[in-house]
């Protein structure tokens, strides 16, 4: 396991007069971006991959000095999951920038028509503390693949993290193609007032609504990965240990605080005592196989500062307040801001538990009788990030998948689908605005121009033109009815 490192120190933030300046820059080198040849493109993510490649270690050490991440999850979730996009790129990207051929209608017998994709220019990108490595680059990895400059805004919430992103950007690129700006609440506002052609935002859906409203004053198109209450639905076919194993593992990963992770869980009331066995064998083969407690454990990590300790720890101590029991877990130590993996039962309904995104390894259990029961339970709250189905049985699950309005889904897993390059990533409603990840994120960051080519001299619509004469009324009739 890493220890608290001390990094390179970390670019100061840029003074709030110069980021004007530095928009400015970037709409200057974005002009000659656009001339560009894709190679060009594909050096930069190189040079990204070869960085990220080369400080494993840094980036390691950031992540467990901002929130105790454990390396093996770091890896994997931030390192793994960044080259993973980087990789596919690459291999991709000379195919999602050709010019894409339409068909010809009849009526424009002689034209051509295609999709060019051209970037849309100057681009900022606010992530999230959560993931605060992999939310920053992951959107970067498109920006650069379509042609943009970027300005990047971390969260505050991880300095050390966003001091590594700085160094990154220094080392790696021009500060007129991508830089860092770091910075409290106040530099993110400051940049949203900037005129930026689009706009990459991971947050809360409050904070969305906020940079949706800065961005509509200058018509910037947006980006939104929100989040919401993700939820499982176990139904009497499912396989419960395997079902136990994905759930914990997913709720448990980076403690909870994951935009898709299990939020609460809808259970088949006659496999519910038995899933909470389960999960609880899980829980400690995962996190207590020593038996020293889950507070010592070097497999889990803790909340990422005293504010939402304070928030996640005070969700449990009002849902044991309102009648719910802990079958499982339960302790907290403010002083590591540990809060061990929970699971409640007989959450009342209208808990704060139930109605607010958790971001915290509690896990809410609820029992239903029938699939429509439980559907009705999902869709009475906003629309969820994801959806995470178990069962055995395809039309359960067909079911569940129609009836269930989700951003995105799993059967018979959970968090995957985020991980897939081939799987547009995004929300709905309230859990997000557009998709991002491979061929969607590129489209995201480009502008897809469409182009139709006459050729001189033929005749085209010309026939329908004014005056318009009893002759024109007749082809425009005709043109109604067949055409």
């Amino acid at each position: 396991m890493p220890t608290p490192a001390t990094s390179a120190p970390a670019a100061p933030a840029a003074p709030a007069g110069t980021l004007p300046e530095l928009f400015a820059r970037q709409q200057v080198r974005a002009a000659a971006l656009r001339q560009e040849p894709l190679d060009a493109r594909a050096a930069r993510l190189r040079r990204l991959s070869a960085w990220v490649a080369d400080n494993r270690a840094a980036i390691q050490q950031a992540l467990y000095s901002d929130f105790r991440k454990p390396a093996p999850e770091t890896d994997v979730t931030e390192i793994w999951s960044t080259q993973t996009e980087i990789k596919h790129t690459l291999r991709h990207l000379h195919q999602w920038a050709r010019p894409r051929k339409v068909g010809t209608p009849l009526s424009l017998v002689g034209t051509r028509g295609w999709v060019q994709y051209e970037p849309k220019g100057v681009c900022l990108i606010i992530a999230p503390w959560n993931y605060p490595f992999y939310l920053a680059l992951d959107p970067l990895v498109s920006a650069l693949a379509a042609g943009n400059c970027c300005i990047i805004k971390p969260s505050e919430m991880t300095p050390t993290v966003a001091a590594l992103l700085s160094r990154m950007c220094r080392e790696v690129f021009d500060p007129a193609e991508v830089t860092v700006v770091e910075g409290d609440k106040d530099a993110a506002t400051e940049l949203l007032a900037l005129p930026f052609n689009h706009i990459f935002f991971t947050g809360s859906p409050q904070v969305g609504k906020i940079v949706m409203r800065a961005a509509a004053e200058h018509l910037s198109s947006v980006t939104l990965e929100l989040g919401g209450k993700s939820p499982v639905v176990v139904d009497d076919t499912a396989d419960l240990r395997d079902a136990a194993e994905k759930i914990v593992w997913g709720k448990g990963l980076n403690a909870g605080q994951t935009c898709v992770a299990p939020d609460y869980l809808l259970v088949h009331e006659a496999v519910r005592d038995q899933l909470v066995q389960e999960i609880r064998e899980v829980v400690q083969r995962f996190y207590n196989p020593e038996g020293q407690g889950v507070a010592a454990s070097g497999s889990f990590a803790r909340i990422v500062n005293d504010h939402h300790y304070a928030r996640v720890a005070g969700l449990l101590t009002e849902a044991r307040e309102q009648g719910a029991t802990v079958a499982l877990g339960g302790q907290t130590d403010a002083a590591q801001r540990f809060i061990e993996p929970t699971v409640l039962l007989n959450v009342p309904a209208g808990s704060r538990l139930m109605q607010e995104e958790i971001f915290g390894p509690l896990l809410p259990i609820r029992s239903f009788r029938t699939l429509p029961e439980a559907v009705e339970e999902v869709n009475a709250r906003p629309h969820p990030l994801a959806l995470y189905v178990f069962s055995q049985h395809k039309d359960n699950q067909r079911y569940l998948l129609r009836n269930i309005p989700a951003g995105g889904a799993c059967v018979n897993e959970t968090i995957l689908h985020l991980g897939h390059p081939e799987l547009p990533f995004g929300g709905l409603g309230n859990s997000g605005l557009g998709r991002a990840h491979g061929l969607a994120g590129f489209q995201a960051f480009s502008n897809e121009k469409s182009v139709l080519q006459q050729r001189v001299g033929l005749t085209g619509l010309k026939p329908i033109y004014p005056p318009y004469t009893p002759k024109v009324k007749k082809l425009v009739n005709w043109l109604l009815k067949w055409l």
